[in-house]
């Protein structure tokens, strides 16, 4: 509380349902033209600012948003290939214009007019340990089986036992995953298991269901 304090910041509440509804609703708390979010484990370059703010300063009333890089690290490196970089982020947008997308997990900003690119990295230490990882495995493909049952998705047999292979090929040797070593072969098999286990929490959402209806 002190550290905030001495910056002049103020602490909002609200009821949590969804880290979209949850920005959203934060967005209306702001007081600048201009919104820049990052989340509890990123942080940004330390020219960031300046370059930041010669980029709102400067541009045209036409341009909503800014997307930048963000770099991936796996305890301790960053992870360059496998599809991870760039990984732009939409995070720099007019208060006015942007919203995040009405998802369970994984939303973006979406604006109705141009997007620029910012050259200022996004610094993720999303994965300081693989515990961390997969605890928040549990949590993640809750969010996207719940997801999935929002938008009508039906359990697929073929989507649940192919649809992680195809991740895994893709992921490894498409994108040359490889070249990130152990960490490369090991976010390779974890989104592809990310897929598998999201599946199979959409089975177990319509098979609880099933037995609720009869």
């Amino acid at each position: 509380m002190s550290i905030i304090e001495d910056f002049g910041a103020i602490i909002i509440k609200n009821e949590y349902i969804n880290s979209a509804k949850q920005k959203n609703w934060a967005i209306q708390h702001c007081n600048n033209e201009w919104v820049l979010q990052i989340d509890s484990d990123e942080e940004l370059n330390k020219d960031a600012e300046f370059i930041i703010r010669r980029a709102v300063s400067s541009v045209g009333k036409n341009v909503h948003c800014y997307k930048m890089p963000r770099k991936n690290f796996v305890l301790g490196k960053w992870v360059k290939y496998g599809g991870f970089y760039p990984d732009w982020q939409f995070r720099l947008f007019r208060k006015k214009y942007g919203k995040w997308l009405d998802k369970e997990v994984h939303s973006k900003v979406i604006v109705p007019g141009e997007i620029n690119v910012l050259n200022t990295p996004i610094i993720h230490n999303g994965m300081p340990n693989i515990s961390k990882q997969l605890a928040n495995l549990d949590r993640y493909t809750k969010y996207e089986a719940d997801q999935l049952s929002k938008t009508g998705k039906k359990f697929s047999y073929i989507k649940w036992l192919a649809g992680p292979i195809y991740i895994f090929i893709k992921r490894y040797f498409m994108l040359m995953g490889f070249r990130d070593g152990w960490r490369g072969l090991f976010l390779s098999i974890y989104t592809a298991f990310y897929v598998f286990v999201s599946y199979a929490k959409l089975l177990e959402k319509q098979i609880f269901k099933s037995k609720s209806i009869r």
